[in-house]
């Protein structure tokens, strides 16, 4: 048979499959003993660095909050009592207006009243009491530093290391290098706000022009099947079943033997093997009823003010435990009108009042569940955003703040991480860094490093460049470690 017949062959059955793609995923039952994948590196399930990290590992798995539409610093984790002396007046001669609209208003003290809190004595704004009762736990960054003012290209930086699309995140550089704890269940798995994607949607996740299957897993949290097409329809025989699967691995095997360098046949058929494990795998890891009374009430799982996004948190904290490397969160999203996320251009108390009701106590949970479950010692927690708001007012009179990446705010919890530290700051108003500049080619090679990885030795060829996440940029954080 020849290579387009047996194309064709294949391209016949998977469209005329009485099993759908359920029957497809299936196939790893009747060939787990043979070698598909060609080709070399993680292409063929075998991690770069498994087995031989660069150095030792604080942390095992990776969970990250991402916030979608930029969280203001100055309303959250960095007091600036400057900025409340100051409010009012003009930004004239302290910097420019660095925001999206171009619209320079006047100085604006904080919205909400702040509160020391802790042993360690963090400042935290009133709008965020749950997760001020964890500041113990938490090392802050008040020195962050973005390229874009822009949310598409601000979110692809802080997923990938680059403000172009096209490029891994960093999920997928993980899922590369160190593969999987669970072959059951994906390396890198993303919950999107159940309100919708972040901006640049599912570009967030992508495993760019790393092997297609190490992209990030999205898992449909609006809906109670969190991934489509697992089950085989009652429909179709056991029979049936086996005889499509047998034919599917004959031909699969032909067209392996027949492309040896097809490395996204190889990617694509990891995908199908790994997506007929989950039949089994993700229903019990997302199903929540098991869950105690107590983990319920600490979640807010029954708040409808947080929109469901308590429940990604406890799916994050299963999914962890099961062997899961990396999980994100996405809270905010659908952007356009009405606004669901962050961006609190005309009114940032009304904004950021509706986010933190959805944000603020199911992050708090998961902080303090993986810590009293022992968690916390090997799980490394990563709370970002893209960028943070403008000390000024967007146009005068104003009662919103607009973009402003030249300093923000992230925190990092949990494994390998100083807690109840704070690390770098801003000027006396929050207009730029005032100590310790940290970029997120830094960012993204200290939590590398924290996972035991050399971010200048995990690298890819393409196009004539080893390619890596943090491009040519990036110095380790000693300073946010214990």
């Amino acid at each position: 048979m020849s290579a387009d017949a047996n194309l064709l062959n294949r391209r016949h059955f998977l469209s005329s499959s009485v099993g759908g793609l359920g029957n497809i995923a299936l196939a790893w039952l009747m060939a787990r003993d043979r070698a598909f994948a060609a080709g070399s590196g993680s292409a063929s399930g075998i991690a770069p660095l498994a087995g031989q990290l660069h150095h030792r590992p604080r942390a095992k798995r990776i969970v990250q909050v991402f916030c979608c539409g930029g969280v203001s610093h100055l309303d959250t984790f960095d007091y600036k009592p400057e900025l409340e002396r100051l409010n009012g007046t003009e930004l004239k001669g302290r910097g420019e207006n660095l925001g999206f609209f171009g619209q320079p208003g006047r100085l604006m003290k904080s919205v909400y009243p702040f509160r020391q809190h802790g042993q360690s004595g963090a400042w935290v704004s009133d709008l965020l009491p749950n997760l001020a009762g964890c500041v113990d736990d938490l090392c802050f960054i008040h020195s962050m530093f973005a390229k874009s003012n822009n949310h598409t290209p601000a979110t692809f930086q802080m997923n990938s290391g680059f403000t172009l699309n096209g490029f891994p995140c960093m999920g997928a550089w993980l899922s590369y290098g160190l593969g999987t704890e669970n072959e059951n269940l994906p390396a890198f798995v993303v919950l999107p706000d159940p309100r919708g994607l972040p901006a640049g949607g599912s570009i967030n996740w992508t495993s760019g022009f790393l092997p297609a299957n190490h992209q990030g897993v999205p898992f449909r949290t609006q809906s109670k099947e969190p991934v489509v097409d697992l089950e085989t329809p009652a429909s179709v025989s056991a029979d049936a079943r086996s005889a499509d699967l047998q034919m599917l691995n004959q031909i699969n095997g032909d067209f392996a033997s027949a492309h040896p360098g097809d490395r996204a046949f190889a990617a694509r058929l990891r995908s199908y093997e790994l997506a007929a494990r989950m039949q089994v795998s993700i229903p019990e890891a997302t199903q929540l009823t098991g869950e105690s009374e107590t983990i319920r009430r600490q979640y807010g799982l029954d708040d409808p003010a947080n929109k469901g996004f308590a429940r990604n948190c406890l799916m994050a904290r299963r999914l962890l435990e099961r062997g899961v490397r990396f999980v994100q969160i996405i809270n905010g999203g659908a952007f356009g009108s009405p606004r669901i996320n962050w961006d609190g251009h005309e009114n940032l108390r009304e904004n950021h009042d509706t986010q933190a009701a959805t944000m603020d106590r199911p992050v708090a949970a998961l902080i303090q569940d993986l810590k009293q479950r022992g968690m916390l010692e090997d799980t490394l927690f990563v709370w970002s955003t893209e960028f943070g708001r403008s000390p000024s007012t967007q146009g005068i009179n104003a009662s919103g703040r607009d973009h402003h990446p030249s300093v923000f705010t992230t925190f990092l919890a949990g494994a390998g991480i100083r807690p109840g530290h704070h690390y770098g700051t801003s000027d006396e108003i929050g207009y730029s860094v005032g100590e310790n500049r940290v970029t997120i080619p830094d960012f993204h090679a200290t939590i590398l490093h924290l996972l035991g990885v050399d971010h200048e030795k995990l690298t890819f060829y393409h196009n004539g460049i080893n390619r890596r996440l943090t491009d040519v940029h990036g110095e380790v954080i000693r300073g946010v470690m214990a």
